[in-house]
């Protein structure tokens, strides 16, 4: 049971991680963005214009951490479980970034919020299935120190 409680904490540290991650890109761009690549006459567009882009940025960024949190626990059920879960939320974090800039600097790759979600929360389960390894068993590694002693 320890070890299940285990795989579940590291499965929703990561989602919380991933979803940071993914924040953090977001908000990177919605900068960017502001700065450089919209035209705001005054004080308040600018603002407003950082804020709908911060504000877009994490309600995606909450998605991907609900696909990493269900991704994760379907894989627990498999018997794999999540290794160099901070590479994995770096990873989503930087694929994130590139999508989104590669959209804001070639405006024709901009695909509309339905493809955009689904090939985030595609890359979402890739990276997080690429992260699993299978699990050895609690018995398995038990009985194995057992006899290892025992021999």
């Amino acid at each position: 049971m320890t070890d299940t409680d285990s795989r579940a904490r590291i499965i929703t540290y990561y989602a919380i991680w991933a979803t940071i991650c993914a924040a953090v890109a977001g908000f990177v761009v919605a900068l960017l963005h502001t700065w450089f690549f919209s035209y705001h006459p005054g004080r308040s567009a600018l603002i407003e214009t950082l804020f709908s882009g911060s504000v877009a940025a994490v309600a995606i960024a909450a998605g991907q951490g609900a696909v990493a949190l269900v991704t994760g626990s379907l894989l627990v059920q498999l018997g794999r479980s999540l290794q160099y879960t901070v590479l994995l939320g770096l990873l989503i974090g930087l694929f994130d970034f590139a999508m989104y800039f590669i959209q804001m600097a070639v405006p024709p790759t901009e695909l509309g919020w339905t493809p955009d979600v689904i090939i985030l929360a595609a890359a979402t389960i890739a990276i997080t299935a690429a992260g699993s390894r299978k699990s050895a068993g609690a018995g398995a590694g038990a009985g194995a120190g057992t006899t290892m002693s025992g021999a």
